[in-house]
């Protein structure tokens, strides 16, 4: 380590000089939920951050939809794009708050990491099958707190309270505890209105003269200048403020593009086709290893022996790819066209 560097610690005083009193400070954290040796190279919120970058749940995120089911184009967004996105947006506001960016990075990373195959397709799936329902955002605190292991075989990856909080609570009414992770709710919502305008346009779902022309003529007419637009509202609103907010208009007109969608894209539109194929194929797999605990993983099987058949099978299934989840399919039950036309 360099002479001029002292590690962990001058990256700690580094933050409380510098940062507004807003900021959740690292040295400052509630802590992980088991105690352990800090790192003398990185903050714990890098550290988080670190962690979740390198488990297998966050490099599945590539292979699981965002909207569109297995995409012809190699241009639509996946769940690892839209988590990217997340995470530039949420670090742009942070940066320009004075708050803390590495805490909003790792909340941003993680947030999805709990997202079945299939997008809320999938989600819908396990919530209506399961008798205590299932939800994405606790999904991804139950990745993180048990399902990864680490490489000394640690289950879970042990992470601090303040971005687990903030993954909790991404989504819902229930406001995240810091406002970093307030940032990424915020910052979650603006990527996926805009990203899914643009993958609608893009699949021909929509056309430009669909949108409202109210909306775009507040926020623009391109996904870049409504990020644009949206963000520096979230900043200027934010400056003075308890929490992480837009202004009136601006958050009125953003509900709206947000309304729009679920009216003629999430709800009713070409986009779903796939949907009922691929909600079918969910159920089939979690009836088929519900009954065949034995054809599942071991860690997974292990679990279901112990009298958590239930919870075994919706973690396995949740951890699923898009593709896992079809060749599964094509394996264990009669295969399908469906099956055989998108791997």
């Amino acid at each position: 380590m360099s002479a001029n560097f002292s590690g962990r610690q001058e990256l700690e005083v580094r933050e409380e000089k510098i940062l507004s009193s807003r900021a959740a400070l690292s040295s400052a954290s509630r802590g992980r939920r088991v105690a352990e040796e800090p790192c003398d190279l990185r903050t714990l919120f890098q550290h988080d951050r670190d962690r979740i970058i390198h488990s297998k749940a966050f490099r599945r995120l590539k292979h699981k939809t965002q909207v569109f089911i297995a995409p012809a184009g190699d241009h639509y967004r996946t769940r690892l794009t839209h988590t990217l996105e997340v995470s530039q947006i949420s670090r742009t506001i942070a940066r320009a708050l004075n708050l803390n960016e590495d805490l909003t990075e790792a909340i941003s990373l993680a947030h999805d990491l709990g997202h079945t195959p299939f997008g809320h397709a999938g989600e819908e799936v396990l919530n209506r099958l399961t008798s205590s329902g299932f939800h994405h955002s606790r999904q991804s605190l139950r990745v993180v707190d048990l399902l990864e292991t680490r490489s000394d075989g640690t289950s879970g990856l042990n992470l601090s309270h303040e971005v687990r909080n903030g993954i909790l609570h991404h989504t819902g009414s229930t406001l995240p505890e810091t406002l970093e992770g307030q940032i990424v709710k915020i910052a979650d919502r603006v990527a996926y209105i805009n990203h899914d305008i643009d993958d609608s346009l893009r699949a021909g779902i929509l056309t430009p003269k669909d949108l409202p022309a109210d909306c775009l003529e507040l926020l623009g007419h391109t996904s870049s200048r409504r990020i644009d637009t949206m963000v520096r509202d979230i900043i200027s609103a934010s400056q003075e403020s308890k929490k992480i907010r837009m202004s009136p208009d601006i958050k009125q007109a953003t509900d709206s593009l947000r309304e729009f969608l679920f009216e003629n894209v999430y709800f009713d539109s070409l986009a779903k086709k796939e949907e009922e194929r691929a909600q079918r194929l969910l159920e089939k797999l979690y009836s088929y290893f519900f009954e065949n605990i034995n054809e599942m993983p071991e860690e997974f099987n292990r679990r279901a022996k112990a009298n958590e058949r239930e919870q075994a099978v919706v973690d396995y299934i949740a951890g699923m790819t898009d593709r896992y989840a079809i060749s599964r399919g094509q394996e264990l039950l009669l295969p399908t066209p469906w099956f055989f036309g998108h791997l």
